[in-house]
């Protein structure tokens, strides 16, 4: 999509790549590809996870019956293992965050300029300028959206928070922790709201960090070597299918570790 002859034009390169498609302008702009490719994959997940309930059999399995199993069984025994309240919601929450954020980040593994260049051609073909025609794949780069999954996770740890202990209990643990000492009041309700605020920032963060880096790679590749980005490019893609998999489970492993204290009376 652009000329790799020197540092201005793969910087032009890179700088293409991770500009969103957007409609409107500052604080209203609205990511058009981050909304389409995160919904387009959250359908792909019920259709995937519909079609193998309703083909559902008792005896043997067939692979894609068993892989499903593997991954609910696996969600199914870390919520288990790791959340000490009682509710019906956590387990099917931590089975659509793990499969939902695996997804968004397995389009990291698509080669950098094949989408892009697709919707070049469909936006040349419809009058627009295919310079000014910007396409991000991989959802989970726009920080954007790993602060709307995490803005849910702490919606959710608050609801949790107030329905378990009560509004009284939740705004003691604000102001009566760690130091149960009224004079002190004042510095534990400082260090509490921080910390608080710090779990939805972190969560948000450290995902978008990992892909961002990631998918900063790929470019740096494509951009520098042209038409031979592949070898390279499937060299990466061998050692980023560790990352992918394992910043899924980070985040869902957090979500449930936040409900699960959120969910604790003390």
């Amino acid at each position: 999509m652009a000329s790799t002859g020197g540092e201005q034009s793969i910087s032009g390169y890179i700088q293409h790549h991770l500009t969103n498609a957007t409609v409107g302008e500052g604080f209203m702009a609205v990511h058009v590809d981050t909304l389409a490719w995160s919904v387009g994959l959250g359908i792909l997940f019920l259709y995937i996870f519909k079609k193998a309930a309703n083909g559902m059999t008792s005896g043997v399995p067939g692979k894609f019956q068993a892989v499903i199993e593997i991954i609910v069984e696996f969600v199914d025994n870390t919520v288990k293992s790791t959340y000490h309240g009682k509710s019906p919601l956590i387990a099917p929450l931590s089975l659509t965050i793990f499969v939902w954020v695996l997804l968004m980040n397995l389009m990291d593994l698509v080669p950098v300029d094949f989408l892009p260049w697709i919707a070049q051609q469909i936006g040349g073909a419809m009058g627009h300028d295919p310079d000014h025609v910007y396409m991000k794949v991989v959802p989970t780069t726009d920080v954007n959206m790993t602060f709307a999954l995490s803005l849910g996770v702490f919606a959710l740890m608050i609801f949790y928070s107030i329905k378990i202990k009560g509004v009284g209990g939740f705004l003691k643990e604000l102001y009566a922790h760690p130091f149960n000492t009224p004079w002190l009041y004042w510095f534990n309700f400082i260090l509490e709201v921080v910390s608080l605020l710090a779990k939805p920032l972190s969560l948000s963060l450290r995902l978008f960090g990992n892909l961002y880096a990631g998918e900063l790679i790929f470019i740096l590749i494509a951009g520098t070597m042209g038409l031979w980005q592949l070898p390279l490019h499937f060299i990466w893609a061998a050692f980023h299918l560790l990352v992918i998999p394992l910043q899924a489970f980070i985040f869902m492993m957090l979500t449930i570790v936040y409900l699960s204290l959120a969910s604790e009376e003390h």
